[in-house]
């Protein structure tokens, strides 16, 4: 897994919830890259399609309240997103998502200091995210030993699945 993250940005309110995040309409698809493609059409229909595969979603408070459906974290992991950032985190997408092997950095205020498409670089073991145009550092909440030892198995089912070799 990659430690350092680099990418371009998009920059979404507070409140988006799941059902903007991977809509119901969508909930009988299997596949997952299909699924990619509808991510974060409750948002704006065009999100995914401009999305580059690694760049960051960046939110405000409460990204990913409403339903505790996995939907939401596969979506943006099929979309490309190679991490969220936000304010805050509703905490059972924030448990979905470490589990399906999404990256998530809690950054107080992060949402109003950067724009779309502005590049960063994320040290998610740090918790440190660099601003490139401006050279500005800011502090995020560092991951937990334990959800960290998830993300670098790839998701709590390819974890377990490695400890039960042993």
């Amino acid at each position: 897994m990659e430690t350092i993250i680099k990418g371009k940005v998009i920059v979404l309110d507070n409140n988006i919830d799941t059902d903007q995040i991977y809509p119901g309409r969508f909930l009988e698809i299997v596949n997952p890259q299909e699924i990619g493609t509808h991510c974060l059409s409750g948002v704006d229909e065009n999100i995914a399609k401009n999305f580059k595969k690694g760049d960051i979603v960046v939110a405000g408070t409460n990204f990913g309240c409403g339903s505790s459906r996995e939907h939401a974290p596969i979506a943006l992991l099929n979309m490309g997103a190679s991490l969220v950032l936000a304010d805050s985190f509703a905490r059972i997408f924030f448990r979905n998502s470490i589990n399906l092997g999404l990256p998530l950095l809690v950054c107080k205020g992060i949402s109003r200091v950067l724009s779309d498409g502005d590049e960063i670089e994320v040290d998610i073991v740090e918790g440190t995210v660099k601003i490139l145009k401006t050279g500005e550092i800011l502090q995020a909440d560092k991951i937990g030993e334990y959800a960290m030892s998830i993300l670098e198995a790839g998701g709590i089912k390819p974890l377990f699945r490695e400890r039960m070799k042993g």
